[in-house]
């Protein structure tokens, strides 16, 4: 009888057991690697912080007194903290600044600076001509008649040249000057420029940057001594007072660097004959800071000049330059002594325009001539002295040596002495009082003292709030 064996074998269901534990393996793997990249939170958060006092504050455990302690200790520490960096940060804000002098040592050679001078009375009134008397009656308040008695009505006159007028009927230095010296040597009317300004035909000595004149030594006897002879007996006689009415007798003196052109009418002094003035000068190199701890006004980078007219800028070269605009802007013309090309104006307009234009300026802050101090600069800090010149012996020397008498001597001479008091220079510099690096440091104390934090605190804490938006977002 023949035997029947069957045999079954069910390969489908011990090769799906292996799949399915393989599957579950892989779904326990995933999810708990899920669970080691949940986002902490601020009890786990609080604990691993370095944060001075919030583990202790939020950290997990049960909630009590002690903890409540702990929560105002932290809050209060954080309010001094930011207390105190906003004090800091006002302070910064304020841009405060220093000044450091710093007197430079002895040099054996100084540049000796520019000495401006001109003689108080415009025009001299046995160099006017009928037709100046005319031109300038509104000028000098002298009647526009002729030496004959003619009045304006009956005269006729070519138009007026201001600066052939300025030239030829103001006071000659050669005329002037009696005597000078410059370190011991001899120097003569040759070695001053002339140069125009609100006071008219003017003099410079050492006047040439690119020549300057250099002092060896300081004190008396080594820098410019003069004797000038204001010729009183030349200034106008006063019919009726005008805007250019003088009632000095005397020169005003600006001493100035090589750069910086004259602005006598407003910066010089004043000397009186009949005294030897000492004007003992110091150089005084000073700088300034810009933007945002000062109003300087820093040095451009172009080769051109900075101020058309003018080498380099200055504070007396940009009021001349506003001054000179505003000027041509109204009058359609330049006084003499302002720069440019442009047509001078004639005497009528001096008074009529020009005078009420310059008056009208200002030179505050806030006018519209106001020029920012630059951030080096170059001036020369002044003390002076005077004595009463000549003595009895001396008046009548001068009187036979001049060919005049005691009494014009002593009217009309006066002697100017300008010298270094000693070959050092004075440097003042502004400096930032509070930096960006000391507020930082000052910040970095007060945090450590109030709440032990760092950098790495605020890096540690921006984490955390990013991770927490990233749960609570829409893919959490």
């Amino acid at each position: 009888m023949p035997i029947e064996i069957v045999c079954k074998i069910k390969f489908a269901e011990e090769d799906a057991k292996p799949k399915e534990k393989e599957a579950g393996d892989e779904q326990s793997l995933l999810g708990a690697a899920q669970g080691a990249a949940a986002p902490r939170d601020l009890a786990t958060f609080a604990s691993t912080s370095t944060l001075h006092g919030l583990g202790r504050a939020c950290g997990p455990g049960p909630h009590g007194l002690r903890r409540t302690l702990w929560a105002l200790a932290l809050l209060t520490s954080l309010a001094a903290f930011l207390y105190q960096a906003a004090g800091l940060a006002r302070g910064y804000l304020t841009r405060p600044h220093l000044v450091v002098m710093d007197p430079a040592a002895p040099a054996p050679v100084a540049g000796f600076p520019a000495v401006t001078l001109c003689n108080i009375n415009r025009f001299r009134h046995s160099a006017l001509s009928d037709a100046d008397i005319f031109h300038l009656a509104n000028l000098t308040g002298l009647p526009p008649k002729d030496r004959d008695g003619h009045r304006a009505a009956g005269l006729r006159y070519p138009e007026p040249d201001m600066v052939d007028i300025l030239n030829r009927t103001g006071h000659q230095l050669a005329d002037m000057l009696k005597s000078c010296n410059f370190s011991g040597h001899h120097c003569s009317a040759s070695n001053f420029s002339v140069v125009y300004t609100r006071y008219g035909k003017c003099y410079t000595f050492n006047a040439d940057p690119q020549s300057s004149l250099p002092s060896r030594a300081g004190g008396m006897g080594s820098g410019l001594e003069i004797m000038l002879d204001i010729q009183q007996e030349e200034y106008l006689p006063i019919w009726r007072e005008t805007n250019e009415t003088s009632f000095e007798a005397g020169i005003r003196v600006q001493i100035h660097s090589q750069e910086e052109p004259p602005y006598i009418h407003q910066l010089g002094f004043g000397v009186s004959p009949g005294f030897q003035t000492f004007v003992s000068c110091q150089e005084q190199r000073l700088t300034y800071l810009p933007q945002p701890w000062g109003n300087c006004r820093a040095e451009s980078g172009l080769r051109e000049p900075e101020l058309q007219g003018y080498s380099a800028y200055s504070v007396s070269a940009c009021r001349l330059r506003c001054e000179k605009e505003a000027v041509l802007q109204r009058c359609h013309c330049r006084m003499v002594h302002m720069p440019g090309n442009e047509t001078i104006c004639p005497p009528n307009i001096y008074i009529e325009c020009a005078d009420h234009t310059l008056d009208s300026l200002g030179g505050g802050s806030g006018g519209p001539c106001f020029c920012p101090t630059p951030c080096n600069l170059t001036r020369y800090g002044k003390e002076i002295s005077m004595v009463r010149i000549p003595n009895r012996g001396s008046a009548r020397y001068l009187a036979r040596k001049y060919n005049r008498n005691e009494t014009y001597i002593r009217e009309n001479f006066l002697v100017l002495d300008v010298f270094f008091e000693a070959l050092t220079s004075e440097a003042m510099e502004q400096r930032a009082a509070y930096s960006l690096s000391a507020l930082l440091g000052d910040l970095g104390g007060q945090m450590g003292l109030f709440i032990g934090a760092s950098i790495l605190t605020l890096l540690e804490i921006l984490d955390y709030i990013y991770e927490a938006r990233d749960r609570e977002g829409p893919g959490g």
